[in-house]
């Protein structure tokens, strides 16, 4: 049931990310949807349940953005790592990490990918339009990540509930 959730919930946030997004000026830098799941999946679950969704996550983005092959596989690789060692030393549900690590995530992203172009493209200059993109996403990453965090633990919390009521009633 819990993978079940894991592919539901992506294909919905990449669905929505490159479908619906798009065409609401609202949203024009909104960051990578996927990094408030990879991260809730650092903070709340265990490493052997994410490290393979991420790697499909991964590979699927990689092959939907046109981009580098394994520039988000990368990414979400690194950030999962990043997320589980930050919580050997703080508390995964302080509210206060919750709050800001999206917005670090997105930063972590977008480092990854402005050093990226830089090592494939080592004459290309660095714009006054990517800081602006970034700070936006990182304000994104700032409003809504913790909304989306506490969204993910709850519906999967109420499902494993349901699931396991179901179960019990059958046995």
């Amino acid at each position: 049931m819990t993978y079940c959730f894991y592919i539901c919930a992506s294909l919905c946030l990449i669905i929505f990310q490159t479908t619906i997004i798009p065409h609401i000026p609202l949203f024009n830098n909104f960051y990578d949807l996927l990094i408030p799941f990879i991260i809730y999946l650092g903070l709340f679950r265990p490493a052997r349940e994410g490290i393979l969704f991420i790697l499909v996550s991964g590979f699927l983005m990689d092959n939907l953005s046109g981009g580098p092959f394994g520039l988000y596989l990368t990414t979400y690789l690194w950030l999962f790592i990043v997320v589980k060692l930050i919580i050997k030393y703080l508390h995964a549900r302080n509210n206060i990490l919750l709050l800001f690590i999206v917005a670090a995530g997105v930063l972590m992203e977008n480092l990854i990918f402005i050093v990226s172009i830089f090592l494939s493209i080592p004459d290309s200059q660095f714009l006054a339009i990517t800081i602006r993109t970034v700070i936006f996403q990182i304000l994104w990453g700032v409003c809504t990540g913790f909304f989306l965090l506490t969204f993910f633990n709850h519906i999967h919390n109420k499902l494993q509930k349901w699931f396991n009521k179901l179960i019990d009633e059958k046995s």
